[in-house]
């Protein structure tokens, strides 16, 4: 491989890759936000209906 493809794969890579990593880290805590709400949700509930 010619050394310039080399440092053009090198500036590519991260440029393409930085977003989709970004994106992802966004959804997945997103999910992780939903669960725990989920969760608290659940328990408050549960809480209500033993002392009511």
């Amino acid at each position: 491989m010619q050394w310039e493809l080399i440092v053009a794969l090198v500036v590519a890579i991260p440029v393409i890759l930085f977003p989709a990593a970004f994106i992802w880290y966004l959804n997945v805590g997103g999910i992780v936000h939903a669960i725990r709400e989920a969760k608290a949700a659940r328990e408050k509930k549960a809480a209500v209906k033993t002392t009511g």
